[in-house]
């Protein structure tokens, strides 16, 4: 590849990127180009790049060969060879849309600099982000079945120590042809793995649902808050900043509700438009968790300019997981970063979003996290009745009984006998009344 490239793999300064954001007039736009176009800017800066020009193109219509019409692509051209010349080279070109492998390669002959789309993009920021081993299996299967497909420059993840996939930089500056064979069998010993992750993950849910202690799932948008609000629920410290895809790596905590009652709170990783199929089909595993929840907190930052099409986005993806937020009572809106909003523009949204429906909270100020405990509360024990009851210590089956099919919310024991504070559905309270009956009357 040559000088062209000198500058890709140099680490002692943060690589430098124009962000293009092609606007098709085929396509339908859910969302302004320059939004659109911030956040593709937010992606790069999600990995460290300084984004020295960001700029929206319109493409009439996409050519085969490079996406971009010619004066586009000469335009782009100019710019990057005039950064060379001034001292600031473009070291990265980002087209946030899909690439062909053919115009990938067409781009970067006639850039002269390496290009990436959103895809690549996406899946480097989730190898430079993944930590716990599961995160690590799903993000490399994506980058395989993603890789399977073209030509790569510098495919070398299994000899990297740093984060990453190798489509921003890598060790060598040689075009490298991939043995599909091997990806081949590598693919297939990570679903393998997955698959294993998958099955060790049905065995905890249904050692939860023993317990049991029903899962309170966050689902959003990326950098909706949803780490922030988990910390904030849960006094946990998952990692949780002003980014893009800061969460990859689900996480669990048991808070207890103002009724005693235990739920147990998962974050999980953001969504986002246009989000590869490939990394929804790897994070199978991850998202079985929101499947199987028995509470969704769809987390939406009311304060973005886009939060509506950012919500469709994210409905999009719980209907690809069967379920629909329309009609699945266990979807509740979670309305976070209300304290960037005037007291008038929280009213206004509250009355688009479905009013009492709807929670609005603050998971920086804490502001409206009581409003939510309640709501889960009220989730919890919808149809139950609690009861006090007392059962004598030597009563071992009656004890086993109403932890089995109820929720002791509080427990103390004296004098022989366990006083006893339980959920419980109206079908097994009848039953425990009759038992009761019986063992008065014996």
């Amino acid at each position: 590849m040559g000088s062209q490239y000198r500058n890709a793999d140099r680490r002692d300064r943060n690589s430098r990127a124009l962000i293009i954001h092609p606007v098709l007039q085929a396509e339908a736009q859910t969302r302004s180009p320059e939004a659109c176009l911030e956040e593709a800017a937010g992606l790069a800066r999600a990995i460290d790049l300084e984004v020295a020009h960001a700029r929206t193109v319109k493409v009439n219509r996409p050519q085969p060969a490079t996406l971009l019409g010619g004066g586009t692509v000469a335009e782009l051209a100019a710019l990057v060879a005039d950064a060379d010349e001034q001292g600031e080279p473009i070291d990265l070109v980002v087209v946030d849309h899909a690439l062909s492998p053919v115009q990938q390669r067409n781009l970067e002959r006639e850039l002269k600099a390496k290009v990436i789309d959103r895809t690549g993009l996406i899946l480097e920021i989730f190898g430079a982000r993944a930590r716990t081993r599961e995160g690590q299996l799903q993000v490399e299967l994506a980058a395989l079945s993603y890789q399977r497909s073209r030509l790569v420059r510098s495919w070398t993840h299994l000899e990297r120590q740093r984060g990453g996939f190798g489509f921003i930089g890598g060790p060598g500056e040689s075009q490298l042809e991939i043995d599909r064979r091997l990806i081949g069998d590598r693919i297939v010993k990570l679903k393998r793995q997955l698959e294993e992750v998958r099955r060790t993950r049905g065995l905890h849910r249904k050692a939860r649902a023993r317990v049991p202690y029903p899962v309170v799932a966050l689902v959003g948008y990326t950098n909706a808050g949803k780490s922030t609000l988990f910390n904030r629920m849960s006094g946990a410290d998952a990692f949780a900043k002003d980014l893009l895809f800061a969460t990859l790596d689900p996480a669990m905590r048991s808070i207890r509700l103002p009724s005693g009652s235990k739920v147990i709170v998962s974050d999980t990783v953001g969504f986002i438009s246009d989000l590869p199929t490939s990394l929804v089909a790897a994070f199978r595993a991850t998202l079985e968790e929101v499947q199987s929840a028995d509470i969704i907190l769809h987390v939406r930052d009311v304060a973005h300019p886009d939060t509506e099409a950012q919500k469709a986005d994210v409905e999009a993806i719980l209907k690809d997981l069967d379920i629909d937020p329309e009609t699945d009572p266990r979807v509740v809106e979670v309305l976070n970063k209300i304290d960037l909003l005037e007291p008038a523009e929280r009213d206004a949204v509250l009355v688009r979003n479905g009013g009492a429906a709807a929670v609005p909270v603050s998971a920086v100020t804490g502001e409206g996290l009581d409003r939510l405990f309640e709501v889960l509360d009220g989730h919890r024990t919808a149809g139950r009745q609690v009861i006090d009851v007392d059962v004598d210590l030597a009563d071992g089956a009656t004890l086993s009984w109403l932890y089995a099919r109820g929720e002791v919310l509080d427990r103390r024991d004296d004098e022989g006998q366990a006083h006893l504070r339980v959920a419980m559905e109206p079908a097994h309270l009848a039953r425990f009344a009759g038992m009761a009956g019986q063992a008065a009357r014996a």
